[in-house]
């Protein structure tokens, strides 16, 4: 398999886009955000999407047949930013490493942790074909390193292949360090809120195995009718199966999907089906992630129906998750990769893969 690779420099990226690349049906444009954000955009048959190779290789928009994946938020751009919540209108974005979730006030780490913006050493982009055609891949590096600390190097990449209107998101991590490492790391992938859609699982909408989130986060004011709410989902989380209520998800409202089964890939997969008949898709390794978060929110600031979060851990910070047992170690050399496969499906196509779904 041949492979041709591109190395990028900041100095790469103008005001005005400019072609760097183009082949069997994949373009790879380069542009600077008015807000000084470099961006890559990836062109292929059916759609785009714009990552931001040196602000942690998120995912900044994704759009196929015309349909936009991404949340609603206030973000008409990416702005530089240290921490997510500066930043918070992207697609997806890697959530960890050695924190994750919202901080507690006991807490002493930002929200979602130091990758989601980190600034990265490395960017370029491989163009190659494989046995499902011709493709890109966004690639990335960069190490964390502090004294008497944690010493990580995370290579990210995206893979868009030419016909494909799925793609891949993955995560490399390995510990440099002499000790062990604690390791937390969600995929938070942020799929636009669609009215009437329905997130289609491998599992039933019960209390055990679709639970409510019953901690409210500093973030988040309740009111009377989200207290009320909460109690009703946390005996009837079926009422959510459908996204009809959008006056009902603001606040914010949290699920932990238990006991996902998995396909002889050991892969699993969920979807959100929209009216329309198409829908937004995911797919990983329940090795890689043993948790599965579910986060709606829909307000007039941001709309987002981030269905299936695949991760290592639960989002509530991380002196809790530690004392859930949640958080990993990381042995001195070790290597972990996280791989998520997401995108689009057109009616047929969604329509297949829900059937796919119900025989897990």
């Amino acid at each position: 398999m041949k492979t041709t690779e591109f190395h990028l420099r900041r100095q790469d990226f103008t005001d005005v886009p400019h072609l760097l690349a183009q082949t069997d049906g994949l373009k790879v444009t380069a542009f600077r955000y008015a807000t000084g954000v470099e961006a890559l955009q990836l062109d292929n048959h059916h759609g785009r999407i714009v990552i931001l190779p040196f602000m942690g290789q998120m995912i900044w928009s994704v759009a196929f047949n015309g349909v936009d994946l991404t949340m609603g938020s206030r973000f008409s751009m990416p702005r530089p930013a240290g921490s997510i919540v500066e930043t918070y209108g992207c697609f997806a974005f890697h959530s960890g490493m050695l924190r994750n979730g919202c901080p507690s006030p006991q807490d002493n780490h930002a929200l979602h942790g130091e990758m989601p913006c980190a600034q990265m050493d490395k960017a370029g982009f491989t163009i190659g074909f494989d046995a499902r055609g011709a493709y890109v891949q966004v690639t990335g590096e960069v190490e964390y390193v502090m004294g008497f600390g944690a010493n990580y190097l995370a290579r990210p990449s995206v893979t868009l292949h030419a016909e494909d209107t799925l793609f891949d998101m993955v995560m490399d991590i390995e510990n440099l360090s002499s000790a062990p490492m604690d390791l937390m790391y969600m995929c938070h992938v942020n799929f636009a809120y669609a009215e009437g859609a329905r997130i289609v699982q491998p599992v039933p909408y019960t209390p055990a195995q679709v639970k409510v989130r019953n901690v409210v986060p500093g973030h988040v004011v309740p009111n009377p009718d989200y207290l009320s709410l909460l109690e009703t989902l946390a005996e009837q989380p079926s009422a959510m199966e459908v996204l009809n209520e959008p006056h009902r998800y603001d606040p914010e409202q949290v699920f932990y999907i238990n006991g996902l089964p998995a396909d002889g890939e050991g892969l699993t997969h969920l979807m959100m089906q929209r009216r329309e008949g198409d829908g937004f898709a995911i797919s990983y390794p329940l090795a890689a992630f043993p948790k599965t978060v579910r986060w709606i929110l829909v307000n007039g600031d941001a709309q987002v129906a981030a269905f299936a979060l695949p991760s290592t851990c639960e989002p509530e910070g991380y002196l809790a998750e530690k004392a859930k047992n949640n958080v990993q170690s990381l042995l001195p050399g070790e290597r972990k990769v996280f791989p998520v496969r997401l995108g689009y499906l057109d009616r047929a196509a969604a329509d297949q893969f829900s059937a796919k779904i119900s025989t897990l």
